[in-house]
């Protein structure tokens, strides 16, 4: 299998956890592909028309995306414990907390886009929208925090360590720490794990 891979993307930073907890990274041959919204990556647009990372290039040619569908369809590929359990009312919480995990990152990805424009091109309200949105999700994890990674380790786990990991990357100015110590202990643990010491996000 051939991965459109930057160790910059938290998106695809979700399918590298996944590949190492369920024992298949090395079966994945990871291809650096850099890609920008107003910049067209024409070996990524060969595989995903819409120029976007990660996207997973199977051994008979079929190329699946996004993070979710890449992730559930590794999960479908070993024997182990499931990260994504398809058993009813867990299965529906899960898609809840991950919904709301890669919504966290989205915003982040929009923000720091914003952020980075010209400064008299970019957008207060925008900006201040971002900032009020990011705000409340963590406020949220630091009222309800996700069980601990040693009671439960799934794809929302996953997520959400993903995202505090980007903010840690992209925001290390936000100290996002210092307002949410259960959210921070919580994340602790999850770095901690070899998946996550793996695949930390660089240039």
């Amino acid at each position: 299998m051939k991965l459109h891979w930057s160790p910059r993307s938290p998106y695809v930073r979700k399918v590298d956890i996944v590949a190492h907890e369920t024992g298949l990274s090395e079966l994945i041959e990871r291809v650096r592909s850099p890609v920008f919204m107003t910049a067209m990556n024409p070996e990524v647009m060969r595989d995903n028309p819409l120029n976007k990372i990660p996207v997973l290039v199977l051994e008979d040619g079929r190329a699946l995306y996004d993070s979710l569908v890449i992730c559930l369809y590794l999960d479908s590929r070993h024997t182990g414990a499931k990260l994504a359990p398809l058993d009813g009312s867990r299965w529906w919480r899960l898609l809840q907390q991950h919904a709301l995990g890669n919504g966290l990152l989205d915003l982040l990805i929009l923000w720091r886009n914003e952020r980075d424009r010209p400064e008299q091109s970019r957008s207060r309200k925008h900006l201040d929208a971002f900032a009020a949105k990011v705000a409340a999700v963590l406020d949220g994890l630091e009222a309800h925090p996700p069980p601990p990674c040693r009671e439960t380790f799934d794809l929302a786990a996953i997520t959400f360590g993903c995202a505090l990991g980007y903010l840690d990357f992209r925001f290390a100015d936000l100290e996002w720490r210092n307002h949410h110590p259960r959210l921070a202990a919580w994340e602790a643990e999850f770095a901690a794990r070899p998946s996550a010491r793996a695949t930390m996000p660089h240039e």
